[in-house]
């Protein structure tokens, strides 16, 4: 596992990121009540909370297991053309392709897939997740969280990462991001509440120090050092 350096430098201010350690969540939970619970005690005037998409997913019930998916044609079929990638499995499985069909309709990932074939001979790539939506780039495939009881579950997008910011830095009072970030250096704010930059925060995120799940820290406090 890589050293995550708890402090990091952006434009010449450095921020100090604390990653929160929480129970295992379940739909029962609220995340914003999980967030009173575990974080803000910890937290400082200028705090932004971050948390992670799968487990804010997670709490709304959007980790499926594989048992409960039954694999239609077009997933049984097109999921074998998707790419290997080094940062997971994505839709390279029936079960999450399934879940993205679920999510966005059989005709939307048709013509995402057609479009996305089309453009690689080109060399251009991204097009199917253009054309499919946030929801398909967000899911997560079975076996990717390393959590018990959800290492047989595919995990989709949380919905509404805006809103439920937005509801964080309501019933707080600090500014929060949701967050999707992998290792190997991809960084995205997928919802954020009005106070957040989301360059600053997706760069002060890069480097992961929130883990991809093992670690049990959903949460994150990230707190500019001032001088």
């Amino acid at each position: 596992m890589k050293e995550i350096k708890p402090t990091i430098t952006y434009l010449h201010k450095n921020y100090l990121r604390i990653p929160i350690k929480t129970k295992t969540l379940a739909p029962i939970d609220d995340i914003v009540e999980i967030i009173k619970e575990y974080a803000l005690p910890l937290q400082e005037e200028g705090d932004i909370i971050t948390i992670s998409e799968s487990p804010l997913a997670i709490t709304q019930g959007r980790a499926i297991p594989v048992s409960q998916i039954k694999i239609g044609f077009v997933a049984g079929h097109l999921w074998k053309c998707v790419a290997k990638v080094p940062y997971g499995i994505g839709l390279r499985s029936p079960y999450s392709m399934q879940c993205a069909i679920d999510e966005c309709g059989t005709l939307r990932i048709l013509f995402a897939a057609i479009v996305g074939g089309l453009s690689k001979v080109i060399g251009r790539k991204g097009d199917f997740y253009r054309i499919a939506g946030m929801q398909a780039g967000l899911i997560d495939a079975a076996s990717t969280s390393p959590v018990e009881p959800y290492t047989e579950c595919v995990i989709k997008g949380p919905l509404h990462p805006d809103l439920e910011a937005k509801r964080v830095k309501l019933e707080t009072g600090f500014e929060c991001a949701v967050m999707d970030i992998n290792d190997i250096g991809g960084s995205w704010a997928i919802g954020y509440s009005d106070g957040v930059k989301k360059e600053m925060i997706e760069a002060v995120m890069k480097d992961n120090p929130q883990g991809q799940g093992a670690e049990m820290t959903p949460i994150c406090i990230v707190r500019l050092i001032k001088d």
